[in-house]
């Protein structure tokens, strides 16, 4: 993201990454090491500060924290991943499905009989 882009704009941009690994992991209310767990199992990839420290998103962490809840009933943290993984990958599909199925409508409405 540009260094002039305003400062509200990148507060509210949920993929701007504006938390260090202590902050997340204490909004998370977990350890750096389950940052850097999830990290390893692809779930998320934090981009790095030109220090090279880690610096997670607020979608980051709404993934992270998902993935917290299902370690936290007991599920291997490999799995828990997948399992989020999996969510987002179904959460995206039904919303495109959702999109096609609205355009099909809006198209069969405009080319029923009477609508000229």
């Amino acid at each position: 993201m540009a260094a002039d882009t305003p400062l509200n704009d990148r507060l509210d941009d949920d993929d701007y990454p504006a938390y260090t690994m202590g902050r997340a992991a204490e909004m998370l209310g977990t350890t750096p090491g389950f940052l850097r767990a999830i990290g390893e199992a692809r779930l998320i990839t934090p981009l790095r500060s030109e220090g090279g420290h880690r610096r997670y998103s607020r979608y980051q962490l709404r993934i992270a924290a998902r993935a917290r809840e299902l370690v936290d009933r007991g599920t291997p943290i490999e799995a828990a991943c997948r399992i989020v993984i999996l969510e987002d990958q179904l959460e995206e599909a039904q919303r495109i499905n959702a999109e096609y199925r609205r355009a099909a409508n809006e198209a069969a409405g405009s080319s029923s009989p009477g609508s000229n």
